[in-house]
Formats: C-alpha cells, sequence, structure tokens
C-alpha cells in the first residue's frame, strides 16, 4: 500500500500548498483595497461604509472549505482499503478538479456577500411637522447596485430628486399622524426602516368660560378652559388662574387623558371677595422631546360678578291718588350687593317714572314724583334687576278727583252796614257730591245742595275769614277740602283811644314819634299839623320844649274824614324830682316811643296787605284817589278846624 501513502501524501502537500497560496492571495487582494479607499468599490457605499468586512468574509469562507477538504482527504485515504484502485483515483481526480474550481472561484470577489449586509436609512430620523405643512423626506442604502427602492404612505407624496442610491420625496399637505416606510431591494433581498411622522398644532386658540357670569353669593360656578385645536394632545398642560393665582393644572400625558378633549374644568365656591376678580387660562404644547420646541398662549380674561339679592323691593305710596296732584313714591331694596348697580324702574300703569337713586351699605332707594291724570284704579309697580336676578313688586292704587268747594260772595269789598250773601258748592268734577260746611250757617245741607248764609257788614267783620269745609268718602277713607275767603268791609276813618291817643308826654332830649293811628277802609291818610305847619310823623324827632302843644291829626279815605286833637306835653328834669320818677317817666316815654311806631306798622301792614288784594285797576284807582285827596287834604289844612 505505498502507493497509496505515497498518493494521500502528495495530497496532503498540496492541500497545504494551496491554503497557503489563498491565504497569500487574501492578504494581497486586502492591501490592494486599502490602498485605494477610493477607488469605485468604495464609491459604491454612499453612506461610508468600508469593503473591508465583505473580504474578510470571502477569505475566511474560503480557509474554511480548504479544511473541510483536507479533512476529506484523510477520509479518502481511509476509503482506499475498501474501493478499488482505479475507482479510488478516478474520485481523487474528480475530487481535485472540483476544488480547482472552487478554488478559483473563492479567489474571485463575492459581490453577494456585501449585498446581504446593504443598509436603508431615512432623513430626518426625527419628522415633526406643523398641521396643513409639507415634509421633505429623502430615503438611500448602502446596496452598491440597489433595485426598486423608495417610500410607502398615505400621505400625498411627489419625487423631488433620486440617485443611484437614494430618492428623495415630498409630502404635502401633512394632517394626521402618519408611519412611513423607506425600502430598497439589492440582489433580490429587500430592506426597509420606518419614520414615525408627528403633526403638531400650537395652541393659538385659547378659551376660558364662567358659567355662570354672575354668580350669588356661596353659590358653586364652573370655570372652563378648552383648546379648539391642539395636537398631540399628550403633549398640552393647562393651567387655570384667578388673577395671578393658580387654581389648577392639568395635562394630558396619559393614554386615557390624551383621548380626551382640550380641555380642564373646576367648580368653585363664590364669595364676596370674588367679585370682579379676573380668571384665565394659560395653554403649554411642550414639543421638546420631539425637537419641535416650546409654545404657549393665552385665554381673554374674564370678569366674574358676585351679587346678593334675596328680599323683594318695597313700595312706599298713598293708596289714595289724587289726580293732577303731585304725589312722592318710593322703591327701597335691602340686603343687595352691590347696590350701587341695581337697575330700578317704577311704572304707574304703563307710564315710567323719573327716578332719583340714592344707596347707603347693602340699600339703594328709588324716589319719584308721580302726577295721575286719570281717575281709577291703577298698579304702580317697582322693577329691580341685578345681573341676571329681576324682582318686582306691585301695589294697587286709587285715583280721585276732589277739587275744593266753590265759595262765593256777592260782595268782595262791601261797605259797613251792607247784606251780605255767602254761597258754598261742592267742585262739578267731585264725584259723588261731597257733604258742605259753611262757617257761620247754622243749617247744614242736603249732600248735592249748595250752603248759604246771610249777614249784615260791620266794620267788625273787616278781615273776617269765611270758609267752606267740603267731606269725601273714598275707598272708606273720609278726605275733606276747605276753601277760605277773606271779606273786606269798607268804612269811614276814626280814631280809637288806644290807637291816638289823646294826650302824650314826651322826655326832653329823647327821639319820639307823635303815636296816631287811625282805623278805616281803604287805610286812611294821617296829617297832623300845628299853626298850618305839617308835622313829620315819619322820622324820630329829640323832644324839646317847642314840641309842647297841641297838634291837629286828620285821618281821610274816599269814604270820608275825621280829625283829632293830640296834645304833647315835653317835660325835663327837673332837680327836685326824685331819681324813682325820673326813672319812671323814662320807661313811660320810652315804652310810648317804641310801642307807638309798632303799633302803627301792626295797624298799617295788615292794610297794606288788604290793598294788595285789591284787582290790579282798583289798587291804581285808590291809589291815585289818595294822592289826590292828600293834595287837596294839605291845601285845606290851615281851614280845617279841629
Amino acid at each position: 500500500m505505498r502507493w497509496l501513502d505515497s498518493i494521500t501524501d502528495s495530497m496532503d502537500m498540496s492541500l497545504r500548498k494551496f491554503r497557503e497560496m489563498v491565504k497569500d492571495r487574501q492578504n494581497r487582494q486586502i492591501l490592494r483595497l486599502g490602498a485605494s479607499s477610493s477607488a469605485p468599490a468604495r464609491q459604491c457605499l454612499p453612506n461610508g461604509l468600508s469593503a473591508w468586512p465583505a473580504l474578510e468574509g470571502v477569505a475566511g469562507e474560503a480557509v474554511e472549505r480548504i479544511e473541510r477538504l483536507e479533512q476529506r482527504g484523510a477520509a479518502l485515504s481511509i476509503a482506499a482499503f475498501f474501493l478499488p484502485l482505479q475507482l479510488l483515483a478516478l474520485l481523487i481526480r474528480m475530487e481535485m478538479l472540483l476544488f480547482g474550481v472552487w478554488a478559483l472561484l473563492a479567489l474571485i470577489p463575492n459581490p453577494g456577500a456585501a449585498e446581504e449586509r446593504f443598509e436603508v436609512s431615512v432623513w430626518p430620523d426625527q419628522a415633526i411637522v406643523k398641521y396643513g405643512q409639507s415634509l421633505m423626506v429623502n430615503c438611500s442604502t448602502t446596496c452598491p447596485d440597489p433595485g426598486p427602492g423608495g417610500i410607502e404612505t398615505l400621505l400625498k407624496k411627489t419625487q423631488m430628486g433620486k440617485g443611484p442610491q437614494w430618492k428623495e420625496f415630498l409630502l404635502e399637505d401633512v394632517t394626521q399622524n402618519s408611519i412611513l416606510q423607506c425600502f430598497f431591494s439589492c440582489a433580490g433581498i429587500q430592506k426597509d426602516i420606518n419614520l414615525g411622522i408627528i403633526v403638531y398644532q400650537p395652541p393659538e386658540q385659547v378659551i376660558v368660560e364662567l358659567q355662570p357670569a354672575w354668580v350669588a353669593v356661596d353659590e358653586a360656578f364652573t370655570v372652563t378652559c378648552h383648546v379648539p385645536s391642539v395636537t398631540p394632545l399628550e403633549n398640552l398642560t393647562l393651567t387655570l388662574l384667578q388673577d395671578n393665582r393658580e387654581l389648577h393644572r392639568k395635562n394630558f400625558r396619559s393614554l386615557a387623558m390624551a383621548s380626551e378633549r382640550a380641555e380642564v374644568t373646576i367648580n368653585v365656591k363664590a364669595q364676596r371677595e370674588d367679585d370682579r376678580c379676573n380668571f384665565s387660562c394659560h395653554a403649554e404644547l411642550d414639543l421638546n422631546s420631539h425637537g419641535g420646541g416650546l409654545f404657549h398662549s393665552n385665554s381673554a380674561l374674564q370678569i366674574l360678578r358676585i351679587f346678593e339679592f334675596s328680599q323683594s323691593p318695597q313700595i312706599w305710596v298713598s293708596s289714595l291718588l289724587e289726580v293732577g296732584m303731585a304725589e312722592t313714591v318710593s322703591c327701597k331694596v335691602a340686603r343687595v350687593f352691590p347696590a350701587e348697580e341695581v337697575m330700578i324702574h317704577m311704572f304707574l300703569g304703563d307710564q315710567e317714572l323719573s327716578l332719583f337713586l340714592f344707596w347707603e351699605g347693602d340699600t339703594i332707594w328709588a324716589n319719584a314724583t308721580i302726577r295721575a291724570m286719570e281717575i281709577g284704579d291703577q298698579e304702580l309697580s317697582c322693577l329691580t334687576s341685578l345681573g341676571p336676578m329681576e324682582q318686582k313688586t306691585s301695589q294697587p292704587v286709587h285715583v280721585y278727583s276732589f277739587p275744593p268747594p266753590i265759595l262765593e260772595i256777592e260782595e268782595m269789598y262791601p261797605l259797613a252796614g251792607t247784606e251780605i250773601n255767602v254761597t258754598c258748592s261742592g267742585h262739578i268734577l267731585t264725584s259723588p257730591s261731597p257733604t258742605l260746611r259753611l262757617q257761620g250757617a247754622t243749617d247744614l245741607p242736603m249732600p248735592g245742595e249748595p250752603a248759604w248764609l246771610s249777614f249784615t257788614a260791620s266794620e267788625e267783620d273787616d278781615g273776617r275769614n269765611l270758609s267752606c269745609e267740603a267731606s269725601l268718602e273714598v275707598q272708606g277713607q273720609q278726605l275733606s277740602k276747605t276753601t277760605v275767603i277773606q271779606l273786606h268791609v269798607l268804612y269811614k276813618p276814626r280814631f280809637e283811644e288806644s290807637g291816638c291817643p289823646g294826650n302824650q308826654t314826651w322826655l326832653e332830649g329823647m327821639e319820639q314819634l307823635l303815636a296816631c293811628v287811625p282805623k278805616g277802609n281803604p287805610t286812611p291818610v294821617l296829617i297832623c299839623t300845628w299853626n298850618g305847619t305839617v308835622f313829620d310823623l315819619e322820622e324820630p324827632q329829640k323832644a324839646t320844649q317847642n314840641h309842647s302843644r297841641t297838634y291837629c291829626c286828620t285821618a281821610t279815605n274816599q269814604l270820608g274824614s275825621v280829625s283829632k286833637d293830640v296834645t304833647v306835653l315835653v317835660e325835663g328834669l327837673d332837680e327836685g324830682v326824685s331819681c324813682t320818677v325820673s326813672v319812671i317817666i323814662f320807661i313811660t316815654v320810652t315804652l310810648g316811643v317804641v310801642m307807638s311806631p309798632i303799633a302803627l306798622y301792626l295797624n298799617y301792614l295788615p292794610s297794606k296787605m288788604e290793598r294788595r288784594k285789591l284787582p290790579y285797576r282798583q289798587k291804581e284807582k285808590n291809589k291815585e284817589e289818595k294822592s289826590q285827596f292828600a293834595v287837596q287834604q294839605g291845601e285845606k289844612h290851615n281851614e280845617h278846624n279841629c
């Protein structure tokens, strides 16, 4: 069996030499590729991947196959004991042939090995796009000779460019989150990579609502904040604020909350101090984790109004109103907040009244003056409102007509001794007819009948007040009206000792007036003379001994004249007169001086007031007659004999 041993030894030597040759060829190939790193073989890897791993893999496979052949050669040497020599030689030659072919193939670079390790990538690796905008996407591969490739998406896409190992697409009108697939095939093998596209919509509109906007004290109200359009919801945070104080914060990070609306709601109990507080909402969309930044937005301010309005208004008005007469009415609202903002309207029937408002603390009043013009039953109402609350109070009133009775005198200025007839009757607008009572009348008339009075006028009746009272029952209440007329009786002048003393004593050196006031209607004109000289009755005079004389005083009016002597005695301060007598005289004179003008004025004042009541023409006529009469009396004074 020596021949067989020589054959196997020759095969082992050949295999060892071939193995060394493959390894040497592998090293030379690696050095050659490393020296030409910019060669076309490297250019086929656009992502910068090296060819070294591919070549090392090919060489390693060649070495492994040689080792397997060595093992087979050992197996053949064992099988040689059992096979015929010719057959064994044939098998050896076939194995050597196959090994040679395989060895030649092993020395040629294997492109399939590199293609099995190609990569697919997409840019950008994170995609976040604003709602409705566009996104540019680049899909590329490391395969030297890629097959079909591109992107798969439900979005509208447009290819914008391409290269041997890349393609670029424009995604338009991106309105929802989606997953894009970038794929390439290489040597019959397809690989892909996914890109998640996140659509965001910043919180441009933030709305805060108060329900209700007006809240009663101690009642609950709702504060709601919502954002109509915002995404992604899991990155949103809403914060409710009262003035600058945080009330509540809510985020939507969990999947359960992210499926809700972008809304937050809280309930708050209203207090007085919350009135006019500002409520707002702050929205924050944080996209930093997606590379998108931070977005803020604030709502408009909402003002909360607090009120307290628990009591109905109260009306103060008489149940009876006289037609055409002004009457004050009032409406009051207590325990109301804020009182100064209460709106009050008052109506008499359909007529709205003009109001005067004033308030103090938690109470407000409204006063008005009404003048009813229609007879009958009407309604006075007070309508109050504060925010959404309204309250109304009404009170019935009855409007009646009751003018004063009519009092008539045949002669307003009768002469003394004239018969006077006085009539009192109810007004035609009074219904039903009132009951009349005429002062001085002895008999009461029947209802609806006038009252009569007759008497003879005397000087004492001058200035007498005649009155007539009418009584009427309205809605169970007894009402009365009275008409008064003053009677003026004309009579000749006359002197009374009380008004014009015949003897008057003056104190020498003191200021004195002649005290003399006549009576008469019309008021008489008084002239006092001495020895043809008219004495001044208006200005006080310093008493001297020259004033000691008797004066002739004449009172005259249209009905006649009367004269009276008035003696004035001026006394001096003698040494023999005691101090007590002097004091008494002084006091007496002083009182006379003081009381005389007062009495004169008091007597003159009623006459002056009475004259003002005369008709205008009669007053002018009396004035002219008095002037003429005074001139005539002055001219005839010297001839007049007291």
